[in-house]
Parts: structure tokens; C-alpha cells; sequence
């Protein structure tokens, strides 16, 4: 049994890894900005039953001492925490640069990228504390060099999550302490459907291109749930969209129509 913190766990691929952990017998720590949202998705969580593997804490993720709590929090439930999932992030609409309002542009970067240091650091803190733990870095468009129009801040903050994540595996070199990276392709969510204007041609062609490469909540969890929880090293890395599945995708579009937007 492991007991595994998930940032940003109220909704979107959050809760579905809150979710599959719970199911497969783990201790689950949710999380989110607001706790009237977490309380909702622990009593959710809590119908299917293991009311006593879950605990809720509001936490900010720009704010140390908030993430401190969490941490504390967990400890206090569950005694340690074993996984640590920085899933929390956020979007902006898409936007060239220029066009991009500066308030815009310092919310996700302290979110995407300040969040996530500060998130590290509680948890690396706390893991060499207790003499072990994992630590999961979300990667997004932009960790793999991908690059469009109107996501340069975006993009920006996930292509940081690799330098992070390399960085921080040779910090934690020679301690059972280990820093993984997770990436789960193109996941049909609210913060994917932010970006876009629903009502514009760009957003037809994109919606083509998703219903090619993406997947939804569902689908996609287990399948990160299972490889987080089999990984045994540090920089370990758990892929949903691997560029093989990718090209079968596209060669098959023609005969295997699919609409992830149907019912949304």
C-alpha cells in the first residue's frame, strides 16, 4: 500500500489518477485550490467505498506554506507519503505574445512553473526526510520541442518540466529518493478546451487532430496509474502517446472515426 499526493486532483487527469490509485488499494491525498471542491471529490470518490484511504487539503500551489500543509497533512493521516504527483497547471487562451496580457503570462508561469519548483521542493524536502519517496513531473505541449503559434507561454513552461526534471535526477543521484516524468499525450480536458475558441475554424481543425491523437480521462489514467506504480527507478518515464502509437493513429484515421467531443 502507498500513499500518493496528486496536485490539482479535483478534476481533468488529477482526479482520474486520484481515481485509479484509490481503486488499486492506495492511500490518496486530494488536492485543489478551492475546499469546497475537494470535499466534493473525496464524497465521490468516497461512494465506491476506502473512505478511510482519502483525505482532502485545500492547497495553493504558488504558496510554500500551503504546500508545506499538504505535505504535513498527508504525513499526519498516513504517516509518509510515497508518490507525489505534480499534476496541477493551468493554460491561457491562445494567443500570440504580443497579444497576450502580462497578467496572463505571470499567472501560469507562477502556476506551471514557480508552482512546480515550490512543489518539488516541499517534496524532495520531506522524501529526504523520511529517506525515500518518487516524485512525478507532468510534461505538456512544448516538453517534446513541439511548437505552434499562440502557445509560446505554454509551451515555454513545459519544455522547463525537462530541464526540472533532469536536474533534479542528478540532485537526488545516490538516495532512494526519485524523480520521474510523466506524459500523458493529449488528454480530453477543460483546461485542453480552454484554449481554444470553440466557435473559430482553428478550432475545427484542431478537433480533427484530436479526435486522431487524443484520449479521454478514462482512458488514459490506469495506464499511468499502473506505470507509476511498477517504476522502480529514478528517470523513469511513463508514456501514453508514444510516437508509434501516434503514426498507427494517423494511418488508420480514415477507417476508424472517432468524436471525443460527443459528449462534452
Amino acid at each position: 500500500m502507498k500513499t500518493v499526493v496528486v496536485t490539482g486532483s479535483t478534476r481533468g487527469i488529477g482526479r482520474g489518477l486520484a481515481q485509479q490509485f484509490l481503486q488499486r488499494g492506495c492511500n490518496v491525498v486530494v488536492s485543489g485550490r478551492k475546499q469546497e471542491s475537494v470535499d466534493e471529490v473525496v464524497t465521490q470518490l468516497s461512494v465506491a467505498g476506502g473512505a478511510d484511504k482519502l483525505l482532502g487539503v485545500a492547497c495553493e500551489i504558488t504558496d510554500a506554506g500551503q504546500l508545506q500543509n499538504l505535505w504535513d497533512m498527508g504525513v499526519a493521516k498516513f504517516g509518509q507519503i510515497d508518490v507525489w504527483v505534480n499534476n496541477a497547471g493551468m493554460s491561457i487562451p491562445r494567443k500570440n505574445l504580443a497579444e497576450t496580457s502580462s497578467a496572463d503570462l505571470e499567472a501560469i508561469v507562477g502556476v506551471n512553473l514557480t508552482g512546480l519548483l515550490l512543489a518539488n521542493r516541499v517534496a524532495l524536502a520531506g522524501m529526504f526526510s523520511q529517506g525515500n519517496g518518487q516524485i512525478w513531473n507532468m510534461e505538456g505541449f512544448g516538453s517534446g520541442n513541439q511548437v505552434q503559434p499562440g502557445m509560446c507561454a505554454y509551451g515555454a513552461t513545459k519544455r522547463a518540466v525537462n530541464y526540472v526534471n533532469k536536474a533534479l535526477q542528478k540532485e537526488v543521484k545516490g538516495t532512494e529518493v526519485q524523480v520521474c516524468t510523466l506524459s500523458p499525450g493529449i488528454v480530453i480536458t477543460d483546461l485542453l478546451l480552454g484554449d481554444y475558441d470553440t466557435s473559430s475554424p482553428e478550432w475545427e481543425k484542431s478537433k480533427k487532430i484530436f479526435n486522431i491523437l487524443g484520449d479521454t480521462v478514462a482512458t488514459v489514467t490506469p495506464y499511468l496509474v499502473d506505470g507509476i506504480l511498477n517504476a522502480d527507478k529514478s528517470g523513469a518515464k511513463v508514456v501514453w502517446l508514444t510516437g508509434g502509437k501516434a503514426f498507427s493513429r494517423f494511418m488508420t484515421a480514415g477507417f476508424n472515426k472517432r468524436d471525443l467531443f460527443a459528449d462534452l
